[in-house]
Protein backbone atom coordinates (compact mmCIF):
# COMPACT_ATOMS: atom_id res chain seq x y z
CA UNK A 1 0.00 0.00 0.00
CA UNK A 2 1.41 3.40 -0.90
CA UNK A 3 1.49 6.36 1.44
CA UNK A 4 1.75 8.85 -1.42
CA UNK A 5 -1.35 10.98 -1.83
CA UNK A 6 -2.12 14.18 -3.65
CA UNK A 7 -0.08 17.04 -2.14
CA UNK A 8 -1.88 19.48 0.11
CA UNK A 9 -0.52 22.99 0.38
CA UNK A 10 -0.90 25.36 3.30
CA UNK A 11 -2.40 28.48 1.82
CA UNK A 12 -1.46 31.90 3.19
CA UNK A 13 -4.39 33.48 4.93
CA UNK A 14 -5.29 37.12 5.07
CA UNK A 15 -6.11 38.60 8.49
CA UNK A 16 -9.75 38.19 9.37
CA UNK A 17 -11.77 40.11 11.93
CA UNK A 18 -11.49 38.61 15.37
CA UNK A 19 -14.77 37.23 16.71
CA UNK A 20 -16.03 38.81 19.90
CA UNK A 21 -17.19 36.84 22.92
CA UNK A 22 -20.71 38.20 22.51
CA UNK A 23 -21.08 36.51 19.12
CA UNK A 24 -19.62 33.23 20.36
CA UNK A 25 -21.02 32.95 23.86
CA UNK A 26 -24.02 30.78 23.18
CA UNK A 27 -24.90 27.20 24.11
CA UNK A 28 -24.29 25.88 20.60
CA UNK A 29 -20.54 26.46 20.14
CA UNK A 30 -19.58 24.39 23.20
CA UNK A 31 -21.51 21.40 21.91
CA UNK A 32 -20.01 21.76 18.46
CA UNK A 33 -16.49 22.22 19.79
CA UNK A 34 -16.68 19.25 22.12
CA UNK A 35 -18.43 17.09 19.55
CA UNK A 36 -15.88 16.53 16.75
CA UNK A 37 -18.13 14.39 14.57
CA UNK A 38 -20.87 16.99 14.53
CA UNK A 39 -18.34 19.65 13.59
CA UNK A 40 -16.97 17.55 10.74
CA UNK A 41 -20.45 16.73 9.51
CA UNK A 42 -21.06 20.43 9.03
CA UNK A 43 -18.40 20.40 6.28
CA UNK A 44 -15.22 21.66 7.94
CA UNK A 45 -12.44 21.17 5.37
CA UNK A 46 -8.75 20.56 5.92
CA UNK A 47 -7.73 23.94 4.39
CA UNK A 48 -9.71 25.63 7.17
CA UNK A 49 -7.71 23.64 9.73
CA UNK A 50 -4.52 24.81 8.02
CA UNK A 51 -5.77 28.42 8.13
CA UNK A 52 -6.42 28.13 11.87
CA UNK A 53 -2.91 26.88 12.55
CA UNK A 54 -1.38 29.50 10.27
CA UNK A 55 -2.96 32.26 12.34
CA UNK A 56 -1.64 30.73 15.57
CA UNK A 57 1.81 30.31 14.07
CA UNK A 58 1.90 33.93 12.90
CA UNK A 59 1.02 35.29 16.34
CA UNK A 60 3.58 33.09 18.11
CA UNK A 61 6.34 33.98 15.65
CA UNK A 62 5.55 37.65 16.17
CA UNK A 63 5.94 37.23 19.93
CA UNK A 64 8.97 34.89 19.79
CA UNK A 65 11.91 35.67 17.53
CA UNK A 66 14.29 32.92 16.43
CA UNK A 67 12.22 30.04 17.85
CA UNK A 68 10.41 28.84 14.71
CA UNK A 69 11.28 25.16 15.27
CA UNK A 70 10.15 25.21 18.90
CA UNK A 71 6.94 27.03 17.94
CA UNK A 72 6.12 24.42 15.31
CA UNK A 73 6.71 21.57 17.79
CA UNK A 74 4.46 23.27 20.37
CA UNK A 75 1.74 23.66 17.74
CA UNK A 76 2.10 19.98 16.78
CA UNK A 77 1.63 19.01 20.43
CA UNK A 78 -1.35 21.34 20.81
CA UNK A 79 -3.04 19.88 17.72
CA UNK A 80 -2.26 16.34 18.85
CA UNK A 81 -3.77 17.00 22.31
CA UNK A 82 -0.43 16.35 23.99
CA UNK A 83 1.82 18.22 26.42
CA UNK A 84 5.37 19.59 26.12
CA UNK A 85 8.40 19.49 28.40
CA UNK A 86 10.97 22.21 27.64
CA UNK A 87 14.51 21.70 28.90
CA UNK A 88 16.11 25.09 28.76
CA UNK A 89 18.11 27.74 30.57
CA UNK A 90 16.74 30.82 32.36
CA UNK A 91 15.69 33.70 30.14
CA UNK A 92 15.10 31.65 27.00
CA UNK A 93 11.56 32.91 26.46
CA UNK A 94 9.53 29.97 27.73
CA UNK A 95 7.12 32.19 29.68
CA UNK A 96 6.74 34.49 26.68
CA UNK A 97 5.91 31.51 24.46
CA UNK A 98 3.31 30.06 26.84
CA UNK A 99 1.72 33.45 27.53
CA UNK A 100 1.58 34.32 23.82
CA UNK A 101 -0.15 31.00 23.12
CA UNK A 102 -2.72 31.64 25.86
CA UNK A 103 -3.38 35.17 24.59
CA UNK A 104 -3.78 33.92 21.02
CA UNK A 105 -6.84 31.85 22.01
CA UNK A 106 -10.25 33.54 22.33
CA UNK A 107 -12.39 32.17 25.14
CA UNK A 108 -15.73 31.67 23.38
CA UNK A 109 -17.34 30.53 26.65
CA UNK A 110 -16.52 33.34 29.15
CA UNK A 111 -19.20 32.10 31.56
CA UNK A 112 -17.10 29.03 32.43
CA UNK A 113 -14.47 31.32 34.04
CA UNK A 114 -11.59 29.36 32.49
CA UNK A 115 -8.44 31.48 32.25
CA UNK A 116 -6.50 31.69 29.01
CA UNK A 117 -3.10 31.34 30.69
CA UNK A 118 -1.79 30.45 34.14
CA UNK A 119 1.74 30.04 35.45
CA UNK A 120 2.84 27.94 38.45
CA UNK A 121 6.36 28.41 39.80
CA UNK A 122 7.16 25.00 41.30
CA UNK A 123 9.06 25.15 44.59
CA UNK A 124 9.92 22.53 47.27
CA UNK A 125 7.19 23.82 49.62
CA UNK A 126 4.37 23.68 47.05
CA UNK A 127 1.33 21.52 47.90
CA UNK A 128 -0.91 19.54 45.51
CA UNK A 129 -3.86 21.77 46.45
CA UNK A 130 -1.87 24.77 45.20
CA UNK A 131 -2.09 23.23 41.73
CA UNK A 132 -5.45 21.45 41.58
CA UNK A 133 -7.57 23.54 43.95
CA UNK A 134 -8.86 23.31 47.51
CA UNK A 135 -12.09 23.16 49.49
CA UNK A 136 -12.69 26.45 51.33
CA UNK A 137 -15.21 27.02 54.13
CA UNK A 138 -17.76 29.70 53.28
CA UNK A 139 -18.80 31.43 56.48
CA UNK A 140 -21.87 33.02 54.92
CA UNK A 141 -23.43 29.69 53.92
CA UNK A 142 -21.62 27.49 56.48
CA UNK A 143 -20.63 25.09 53.69
CA UNK A 144 -17.45 24.10 51.91
CA UNK A 145 -16.92 25.35 48.35
CA UNK A 146 -14.32 24.31 45.83
CA UNK A 147 -11.84 27.00 44.86
CA UNK A 148 -10.26 26.21 41.51
CA UNK A 149 -6.52 25.90 41.15
CA UNK A 150 -4.39 27.14 38.24
CA UNK A 151 -4.99 23.92 36.24
CA UNK A 152 -8.38 25.35 35.26
CA UNK A 153 -6.96 27.12 32.24
CA UNK A 154 -6.36 26.70 28.53
CA UNK A 155 -2.56 26.91 28.72
CA UNK A 156 -0.64 26.08 31.92
CA UNK A 157 3.05 26.90 32.33
CA UNK A 158 4.54 24.53 34.91
CA UNK A 159 7.80 26.38 35.51
CA UNK A 160 10.76 24.33 36.84
CA UNK A 161 8.57 21.30 37.46
CA UNK A 162 11.52 19.28 38.76
CA UNK A 163 11.98 21.61 41.76
CA UNK A 164 8.87 20.42 43.59
CA UNK A 165 8.17 17.17 45.42
CA UNK A 166 6.93 13.99 43.69
CA UNK A 167 3.60 14.44 45.50
CA UNK A 168 2.96 17.70 43.66
CA UNK A 169 4.27 16.32 40.38
CA UNK A 170 1.82 13.44 40.71
CA UNK A 171 -1.02 15.94 41.15
CA UNK A 172 -0.60 16.78 37.47
CA UNK A 173 -0.85 13.14 36.32
CA UNK A 174 -4.63 12.92 36.38
CA UNK A 175 -5.01 16.42 34.95
CA UNK A 176 -2.68 15.76 32.02
CA UNK A 177 -3.97 12.29 31.19
CA UNK A 178 -7.70 12.61 31.80
CA UNK A 179 -8.35 16.39 31.86
CA UNK A 180 -9.85 16.24 35.34
CA UNK A 181 -8.87 16.63 38.99
CA UNK A 182 -10.27 14.89 42.06
CA UNK A 183 -10.50 16.78 45.35
CA UNK A 184 -12.21 15.27 48.42
CA UNK A 185 -13.64 12.41 46.33
CA UNK A 186 -15.27 14.83 43.89
CA UNK A 187 -14.14 14.99 40.27
CA UNK A 188 -13.98 18.31 38.43
CA UNK A 189 -13.58 18.43 34.66
CA UNK A 190 -10.92 20.61 33.08
CA UNK A 191 -11.31 22.37 29.76
CA UNK A 192 -10.96 20.17 26.67
CA UNK A 193 -8.21 22.48 25.42
CA UNK A 194 -6.08 22.04 28.59
CA UNK A 195 -2.44 22.16 27.49
CA UNK A 196 0.67 21.98 29.69
CA UNK A 197 4.04 23.51 28.88
CA UNK A 198 6.44 22.37 31.61
CA UNK A 199 10.05 23.46 31.96
CA UNK A 200 13.15 22.25 33.74
CA UNK A 201 16.63 23.73 33.96
CA UNK A 202 19.29 21.23 32.79
CA UNK A 203 22.17 23.21 34.32
CA UNK A 204 21.27 23.62 38.00
CA UNK A 205 20.19 20.22 39.38
CA UNK A 206 20.92 20.76 43.08
CA UNK A 207 17.79 20.25 45.18
CA UNK A 208 15.67 18.93 42.31
CA UNK A 209 13.38 15.91 42.01
CA UNK A 210 13.87 14.19 38.63
CA UNK A 211 10.60 13.35 36.93
CA UNK A 212 9.83 9.61 37.00
CA UNK A 213 9.22 7.78 33.73
CA UNK A 214 5.50 7.57 34.50
CA UNK A 215 5.38 11.37 34.52
CA UNK A 216 7.67 11.79 31.51
CA UNK A 217 5.42 9.45 29.52
CA UNK A 218 2.60 12.00 29.87
CA UNK A 219 4.57 14.50 27.79
CA UNK A 220 4.28 14.10 24.06
CA UNK A 221 7.59 15.91 23.42
CA UNK A 222 10.70 16.78 25.35
CA UNK A 223 12.33 19.71 23.59
CA UNK A 224 15.87 20.86 24.33
CA UNK A 225 16.24 24.55 23.58
CA UNK A 226 19.47 26.33 22.74
CA UNK A 227 20.45 29.96 22.31
CA UNK A 228 18.88 31.73 19.36
CA UNK A 229 20.90 32.78 16.31
CA UNK A 230 22.89 36.01 16.22
CA UNK A 231 20.54 37.86 13.83
CA UNK A 232 17.51 36.85 15.88
CA UNK A 233 19.18 38.08 19.07
CA UNK A 234 19.94 41.41 17.42
CA UNK A 235 16.29 41.67 16.37
CA UNK A 236 15.21 41.07 19.97
CA UNK A 237 17.49 43.86 21.18
CA UNK A 238 16.26 46.23 18.45
CA UNK A 239 12.62 45.71 19.46
CA UNK A 240 13.06 45.52 23.23
CA UNK A 241 11.11 48.73 23.93
CA UNK A 242 8.04 47.62 21.97
CA UNK A 243 8.11 44.27 23.76
CA UNK A 244 8.54 45.94 27.15
CA UNK A 245 5.53 48.19 26.50
CA UNK A 246 3.48 45.19 25.45
CA UNK A 247 2.29 46.52 22.09
CA UNK A 248 -0.86 44.54 21.22
CA UNK A 249 -0.71 42.32 18.17
CA UNK A 250 -2.77 43.27 15.14
CA UNK A 251 -3.02 39.62 14.04
CA UNK A 252 -6.35 37.81 14.57
CA UNK A 253 -6.74 35.36 17.43
CA UNK A 254 -8.27 31.87 17.27
CA UNK A 255 -11.49 30.94 19.10
CA UNK A 256 -11.25 28.00 21.47
CA UNK A 257 -14.02 26.11 19.69
CA UNK A 258 -12.34 26.58 16.33
CA UNK A 259 -9.12 25.09 17.67
CA UNK A 260 -10.96 22.06 19.06
CA UNK A 261 -12.65 21.53 15.71
CA UNK A 262 -9.23 21.82 14.06
CA UNK A 263 -8.03 18.90 16.19
CA UNK A 264 -10.94 16.79 14.98
CA UNK A 265 -10.50 17.88 11.36
CA UNK A 266 -6.81 17.02 11.48
CA UNK A 267 -7.41 13.47 12.67
CA UNK A 268 -9.96 12.74 9.96
CA UNK A 269 -8.36 14.77 7.17
CA UNK A 270 -4.66 13.73 7.24
CA UNK A 271 -4.04 10.20 5.95
CA UNK A 272 -1.81 7.73 7.83
CA UNK A 273 -0.88 4.58 5.93
CA UNK A 274 -0.70 1.22 7.73
CA UNK A 275 2.95 1.25 6.66
CA UNK A 276 3.50 4.11 9.13
CA UNK A 277 1.95 1.95 11.85
CA UNK A 278 4.35 -0.86 10.97
CA UNK A 279 7.31 1.52 11.10
CA UNK A 280 6.30 2.77 14.57
CA UNK A 281 5.97 -0.77 15.90
CA UNK A 282 9.33 -1.70 14.35
CA UNK A 283 11.03 1.25 16.08
CA UNK A 284 9.44 0.31 19.40
CA UNK A 285 10.51 -3.33 19.00
CA UNK A 286 14.11 -2.38 18.25
CA UNK A 287 14.26 -0.06 21.26
CA UNK A 288 12.83 -2.70 23.61
CA UNK A 289 15.30 -5.32 22.40
CA UNK A 290 18.33 -3.03 22.61
CA UNK A 291 20.63 -4.17 25.45
CA UNK A 292 21.47 -0.56 26.24
CA UNK A 293 17.81 0.13 27.06
CA UNK A 294 16.42 -1.04 30.43
CA UNK A 295 12.88 0.12 29.65
CA UNK A 296 11.62 0.82 26.17
CA UNK A 297 8.76 2.94 24.89
CA UNK A 298 5.15 2.18 25.78
CA UNK A 299 2.27 1.37 23.47
CA UNK A 300 0.69 4.61 24.63
CA UNK A 301 3.58 6.56 23.14
CA UNK A 302 2.90 4.94 19.75
CA UNK A 303 -0.76 5.89 19.95
CA UNK A 304 0.15 9.47 20.89
CA UNK A 305 2.58 9.59 17.98
CA UNK A 306 -0.19 9.19 15.38
CA UNK A 307 -1.93 12.59 15.78
CA UNK A 308 1.51 14.20 16.21
CA UNK A 309 2.60 12.83 12.83
CA UNK A 310 -0.65 14.08 11.30
CA UNK A 311 -0.06 17.56 12.70
CA UNK A 312 3.54 17.58 11.47
CA UNK A 313 2.39 16.59 7.99
CA UNK A 314 -0.15 19.43 7.99
CA UNK A 315 2.46 21.99 9.04
CA UNK A 316 4.64 20.70 6.20
CA UNK A 317 1.80 21.39 3.73
CA UNK A 318 0.66 17.80 3.17
CA UNK A 319 -2.54 15.86 3.74
CA UNK A 320 -0.67 12.59 4.33
CA UNK A 321 2.12 11.36 6.61
CA UNK A 322 5.47 10.40 5.07
CA UNK A 323 8.72 8.91 6.35
CA UNK A 324 10.23 12.37 6.74
CA UNK A 325 7.66 13.24 9.44
CA UNK A 326 8.56 10.14 11.43
CA UNK A 327 12.29 10.77 11.07
CA UNK A 328 11.84 14.35 12.34
CA UNK A 329 9.63 13.58 15.34
CA UNK A 330 11.09 10.25 16.52
CA UNK A 331 13.80 11.79 18.78
CA UNK A 332 11.29 14.15 20.42
CA UNK A 333 8.77 11.35 20.86
CA UNK A 334 10.92 8.55 22.25
CA UNK A 335 14.21 9.70 23.83
CA UNK A 336 12.70 10.95 27.10
CA UNK A 337 10.69 7.73 27.49
CA UNK A 338 13.75 5.47 27.62
CA UNK A 339 15.51 4.23 30.73
CA UNK A 340 19.09 3.57 29.70
CA UNK A 341 21.63 1.20 31.20
CA UNK A 342 24.61 2.74 33.01
CA UNK A 343 27.29 3.80 30.56
CA UNK A 344 24.97 3.56 27.56
CA UNK A 345 25.26 5.89 24.60
CA UNK A 346 23.14 9.02 24.36
CA UNK A 347 19.42 8.39 23.94
CA UNK A 348 19.35 10.37 20.69
CA UNK A 349 21.89 8.01 19.14
CA UNK A 350 19.99 4.90 20.26
CA UNK A 351 16.69 6.22 18.87
CA UNK A 352 18.38 7.16 15.59
CA UNK A 353 19.86 3.67 15.25
CA UNK A 354 16.41 2.15 15.81
CA UNK A 355 14.65 4.60 13.50
CA UNK A 356 16.83 4.52 10.38
CA UNK A 357 16.27 0.82 9.50
CA UNK A 358 12.52 1.26 9.95
CA UNK A 359 12.57 4.35 7.74
CA UNK A 360 14.57 2.54 5.04
CA UNK A 361 12.11 -0.37 5.08
CA UNK A 362 9.20 2.09 4.94
CA UNK A 363 10.65 3.86 1.92
CA UNK A 364 11.27 0.56 0.10
CA UNK A 365 7.69 -0.57 0.75
CA UNK A 366 6.44 2.80 -0.43
CA UNK A 367 8.39 2.59 -3.70
CA UNK A 368 7.12 -0.95 -4.31
CA UNK A 369 3.56 0.16 -3.59
CA UNK A 370 3.92 3.11 -5.96
CA UNK A 371 5.13 0.84 -8.76
CA UNK A 372 2.28 -1.58 -8.14
CA UNK A 373 -0.27 1.22 -8.32
CA UNK A 374 0.87 2.19 -11.83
Amino acid sequence: MSIHQQPFQLQPTSPQPEPTPTTLASPAPRAAADGPREALASGRALPEVAATITRLRQRLRQAMVGRDEVIDLVLVALLADGHVLLEDYPGSGKTTLAKALGEAIVDDQPADEIAGFRRVQFTPDLLPADVTGVMVFDTTSSTFAFRRGPVFTHVLLADEINRTSPKVQAALLEAMAEKQVTVDNTTYKLDQLFFVIATQNPLDLAGTYPLPLSQLDRFLFKIRMSHIARDAELEVLASWRQRLEGTPSDLPRVPRGELLRARAGLRDGVVISPLIHEALVEIARRLREDRRVLQGVSTRSLVLALPALQAQALLAGRDHVVAEDLLLLAPRLFVHRLELAPGAAAGEQIVQEATLPAIELLERQTRLGARGAR
